[in-house]
């Protein structure tokens, strides 16, 4: 028995141990000795604090001592964490043997399987209260446009027909957004949205939302008001607009009387922006519970407001862009959604930005630049736009213009030149005025046209490039990069706007 993986103890008729293997030895520190009273061991067991009993250390010592000779086992938790099982069984003799093996690991794989058969349970019911929720809220809409449809067939009332057909669009809008929500929700739970983090204005954003939902505010006699933001954050600008939207759609369905505001405030660690409103509030008991699906609060289920998905899906976005949202409200007097974003670098933002904040253009002052450009309207608008940024600047129409600039003692520190000039392209000019000049000096190109051959022949030639309507914020980025960093500067590439990545 010394072999056995487990320790052992064998015990005579008269109660007396007759046997403990070297593994029991080895592995339990529990005072034994051939001869002792079984009822000596089972006192020493029960007052040792060594495992975790299922009963007072008395009552279960007089539990051992009758159940001597009979079969049973039992696991016990020691102090250590590990995890003991004690079997006893008769001997042919009257007495009884006793066997103690160490079952920690079986015990915590057991634990792990239960907890993940309830977690699977869980999930399962979950998705079973979810499809059950989508079919109802289907179902609605869809009964009432098969009645509105068969009505409408027999109308003849031009009036009553109209009624029908908006009856009919306002079904249709519901299932389509549930649809489109449903569908959101799926791509989240797939794992298919990958977040796009860039740096941003945010107040391109706000003027977006301001266009989405500025009507239904009006139709609704509320005030709506955007703060104009500043600053840059770091972010996914589809995923964060997805979460502003859904704030400020509920926003919007859920206040009758006063408005909305949309604002930011700055935080140690970033930019906390709250969508706050004059609305019904919400409960203490529901606000853990409003970013659960389809969840909805006793008064819009009664009013079939809402379709509960758009702060479950907030709440997935947030997750998964890592953003803390947060909830404040007050019943009967209004709630605060906000969500709070990483600050990001002005210079990393995206060159489509429609605006960058004013005080970086104090860089440019009494910088020279050479700007050749043959139509005299926008050389006159870009003039006046970079000398409103404070740069000295030296306007040419063609090339032998700027070439009698630098004769009289012009020294640029920037050409900014057209590629499509009368008698010469823009990148020989250029190359015509560094070779005058002595130097290579920073440099780019406009143009109008923006096929793939011209963008090739620029990009041969070394000169980043921008494609007009030259965008104020996008040009101010790239001569900064040119003058400052120029490490930054992608050669060659045109300034097409990036698509964004969408959930649907």
């Amino acid at each position: 028995m010394d072999v056995a993986p487990f320790g052992i103890l064998v015990w005579s008729r008269e109660r007396r141990l007759l046997y403990a293997n070297e593994r029991f030895r080895r592995s339990w520190d529990l005072p034994v000795s051939l001869g002792m009273d079984f009822e000596a061991f089972v006192a020493t067991m029960a007052h040792a604090s060594e495992c975790v009993l299922p009963v007072e250390p008395d009552a279960w010592e007089r539990q051992q001592i009758a159940a001597f000779a009979t079969e049973r086992s039992e696991d016990y938790l020691f102090a250590t964490g590990s995890v003991l099982n004690l079997t006893q069984a008769p001997t042919a003799s009257g007495g009884m043997t006793m066997s103690f093996s160490d079952v920690t690991a079986i015990k915590s794989n057991e634990r792990a399987l239960q907890l993940a058969k309830e977690t699977a349970e869980a999930t399962d019911e979950a998705k079973s209260r979810f499809l059950r929720a989508a079919n109802h809220d289907l179902r609605q809409p869809l009964a009432s446009l098969k009645i509105l449809v068969y009505n409408c067939l027999r109308e003849e009332d031009a009036e009553h027909r109209s009624d029908m057909l908006h009856a009919m669009g306002i079904a249709t809008s519901i299932m389509e957004d549930l649809l489109g929500a449903l569908l959101q929700i799926g791509q989240l739970d797939a794992g298919r949205v990958e977040p796009r983090i860039t740096s941003f204005q945010l107040s391109q954003l706000f003027e977006r939302l301001d266009v989405q939902f500025r009507h239904q505010a009006r139709e609704k006699g509320l005030r709506l008001v955007f703060v104009p933001p500043r600053g840059t954050i770091a972010t996914d600008r589809a995923l964060l607009e997805r979460i502003l939207s859904n704030f400020v759609a509920n926003a919007v369905r859920f206040t009758e009387v006063g408005g909305i505001v949309v604002g930011c405030r700055r935080e140690a660690n970033g930019l906390r922006i709250e969508v706050v409103d004059t609305g019904r509030g919400v409960r203490e008991e529901d606000r853990e519970r409003v970013f659960d699906e389809f969840f909805r609060a006793e008064d819009q289920r009664a009013q079939k407001s809402g379709l509960g998905l758009g702060l479950n899906i907030v709440k997935r976005l947030a997750d998964l862009l890592e953003l803390p949202i947060r909830l404040r409200s007050h019943v009967g007097r209004g709630s605060i959604f906000s969500v709070t974003v990483p600050l990001g670098n002005i210079w990393h933002s995206e060159a489509n930005e429609i605006e960058i904040s004013e005080t970086v253009a104090g860089e440019f002052v009494g910088t020279p630049v050479i700007l050749v450009e043959d139509d005299d309207i926008l050389r006159h608008t870009m003039t006046q736009l970079l000398q409103r940024w404070g740069m000295e600047v030296h306007p040419a129409a063609d090339e032998a213009d700027a070439i009698r600039l630098i004769e009289s003692g012009v020294s640029p520190r920037l050409i900014v030149a057209d590629y499509n000039l009368k008698a010469r392209m823009g990148v020989d000019v250029v190359e015509r005025l560094r070779a005058a000049i002595g130097a290579k000096v920073p440099a780019m190109i406009v143009t109008a046209d923006a096929e793939p051959r011209v963008i090739e022949i620029i990009r041969n030639a070394g000169l980043p490039v921008l494609v007009k309507p030259v965008s104020p914020p996008r040009l101010r980025v790239l001569m900064h990069n040119l003058l400052f960093e120029p490490s930054l500067v992608n050669v060659g590439e045109p300034a097409a706007v990036q698509p964004r990545r969408s959930l649907t």
